[in-house]
């Protein structure tokens, strides 16, 4: 393929990619793999994006996204350019997916009065089936067995022509789907909601509550996204892999990668402006004025900042902005090194507040919520199925490039008694994450509100029995503010646009823009957002770039 991206003066072409997050670090791969030149500019001081760490007590912590589902899709972006996944990106498959707990007040939405509990999910259908017997009922069970096959139609319907189409349309969607299978694209019920359709799953309110909870990995509600999100359910029944070194490490060995074939990843790079000439791009420039040449620009940062001017006027009209009312969720987020007591931590623990319905209203309404759910990733808890994980032997030594990589992708630490071990008592790392509206940049909560919120996070877990005691060094505390910060005209949003309505999932921006040569990638942009989501994203990046210069080609 690298005749494909010679230029008629037999010159390799240029491409910039512009932020080395999921998605930018997978379009340059696959990009080199088809031959171009690949520069990646990252502002911040290593690569990541959304997958990002903090220091606390000595130690590193993630601090973004802490799950990673769709494995294939990194095993498609690896074979491209004949790299094995395992060596670069370590990773294994967890037993446990997911521990859900309820502290059993009562609430004065939908959920009502209910008993209290803890329900585990389990990668093995068959075992989260008894389990839901065991916490629900045998009816609850049967009932769980149907949602299965439900979410297991839905994501064979619209894997190849929605997930992996370029660009895709409802007309397109139903082309690819055929006319043999229109009976299963009509049994996605798109105009039902995520909650209507559970409601007709499930008669435990905590079983809807619990999978109600897959819109959030959108940064949207249940009660306005499609029910077509059941699909996530399946997603994640098929595999959640507990990456080795933390979730930076996909980070770290892509842009390892990169380099080692021949590409280029700078940090402390931010770029001003893309510029254009026309209705093309030439290159981009600097904010130290220094102007870099390129034949194709690939962006990886949200389409907000494109129609906000902030990559200059030239690319405003190149992809349409998000509303305000269409932004998805922002968080409230805290990494803290502390000892764990009470509650039996899981890897990923779910605490749920009472009432569902008022904590969206909140949400949507641009209020913290006042008894919100929480979601907490102990990050030194081993799976219970491979109480190995971890082991810095287990690392290949050979990824470690000491100019990218931090040699440390094990915390050499874990183990010791006082040094993070859960079964022996010691302080752990822990991940806690509320959802929060996306309003960073003109009504961001007051610390009163965010003090309140904090409040109240930490009685739901003591209410479920969870006390933390001995937090080590000083927490780190991100609201909507600082993710606006983090990731500007966003207000904070953390998924691109929301994921509400039946036509919501084709009106994401597409990886090709209106400008010649400039290209989208990243949770903004299609197919959605997510780590694995970008992954993709960044790949039907590159594709259209090949097609479209295959084409001037020919």
């Amino acid at each position: 393929m690298d005749g494909i991206v010679r230029s008629i003066a037999g010159k390799r072409d240029k491409v910039v990619v512009v932020g080395a997050g999921v998605g930018g670090l997978s379009a340059a791969l696959r990009l080199i793999g088809a031959g171009a030149e690949v520069l990646v500019l990252e502002a911040a001081g290593a690569p990541g994006g959304k997958i990002r760490q903090v220091e606390i007590d000595g130690r590193r912590l993630d601090a973004g996204p802490t799950v990673l589902t769709m494995r294939w899709a990194f095993e498609e972006l690896f074979r491209t350019v004949g790299a094995d996944l395992d060596r670069h990106i370590p990773m294994t498959p967890l037993h446990v997916l997911a521990r859900h707990a309820w502290d059993g007040s009562s609430g004065n939405g939908t959920l009502g009065d209910r008993r209290d509990g803890t329900l585990d999910l389990f990668a093995d259908e068959a075992e989260t089936t008894d389990a839901i017997g065991a916490f629900a009922g045998a009816a609850e069970a049967r009932r769980y067995t149907a949602f299965c096959a439900e979410s297991r139609k839905f994501y064979e319907t619209l894997e190849g022509p929605f997930l992996k189409g370029g660009k895709p349309t409802v007309a397109s969607v139903t082309k690819e789907v055929g006319l043999r299978r229109l009976p299963d694209l009509l049994a996605l019920r798109p105009m039902a909601t995520l909650w209507q359709a559970l409601g007709g799953h499930f008669k435990d309110p905590r079983l809807r509550q619990l999978f109600g909870r897959y819109a959030t990995y959108s940064g949207s509600s249940p009660f306005q996204a499609p029910a077509t999100l059941m699909l996530i359910a399946h997603v994640e029944r098929k595999g959640v892999w507990q990456v080795d070194g933390g979730m930076i490490t996909i980070a770290k060995g892509l842009a390892h990668l990169i380099e080692d074939l021949g590409g280029t990843v700078r940090t402390n790079a931010p770029v001003a402006r893309i510029e254009t000439k026309g209705n093309r791009t030439t290159g981009v420039t600097l904010a130290d004025g220094e102007f870099i040449e390129a034949d194709s620009v690939i962006f990886n940062g949200d389409v907000a900042a494109l129609a906000d001017g902030l990559l200059g006027d030239g690319v405003r009209r190149a992809a349409p902005g998000t509303e305000r009312s269409r932004r998805s969720l922002s968080a409230l987020a805290w990494q803290m090194v502390a000892t764990v007591e009470g509650f039996p931590l899981s890897r990923h623990t779910v605490f749920f507040g009472p009432d569902y319905p008022a904590e969206f209203k909140a949400l949507f309404g641009g209020r913290l919520p006042s008894a919100p759910t929480v979601y907490v990733c102990a990050q030194d808890r081993a799976d219970e199925a491979n109480p190995n994980w971890g082991d810095p032997n287990l690392v290949d030594p050979n990824l470690v490039d000491p100019n990218l990589v931090d040699p440390n992708l094990v915390d050499p630490n874990r183990g010791e008694p006082d040094r993070g071990d859960p079964n022996r008592g010691g302080p752990e790392r822990l991940h806690l994450h509320v959802n929060a509206p996306p309003t960073g940049d003109y009504a961001p909560p007051s610390r009163e509100d965010l003090d309140r919120c904090e409040d109240e996070t930490f009685r739901l877990m003591a209410r479920c029995g969870l006390h933390l005691q001995d937090i080590r060094g000083e927490t780190v505390r991100t609201g909507p503010a600082e993710f606006e910060r983090l990731f500007p005209a966003t207000g904070g949003a953390l998924y691109g646009p929301t994921t509400h309505g039946w036509k919501a999932s084709f009106a994401r921006a597409s990886p090709r823009t209106r400008i010649k040569g400039l290209y989208l990638t990243g949770g903004s942009v299609h197919p959605g957002a997510g780590v694995p989501m970008a992954c993709l994203s960044g790949q039907l990046a590159a594709g259209m770039w090949m097609a479209d210069r295959a084409s001037i080609r020919a």
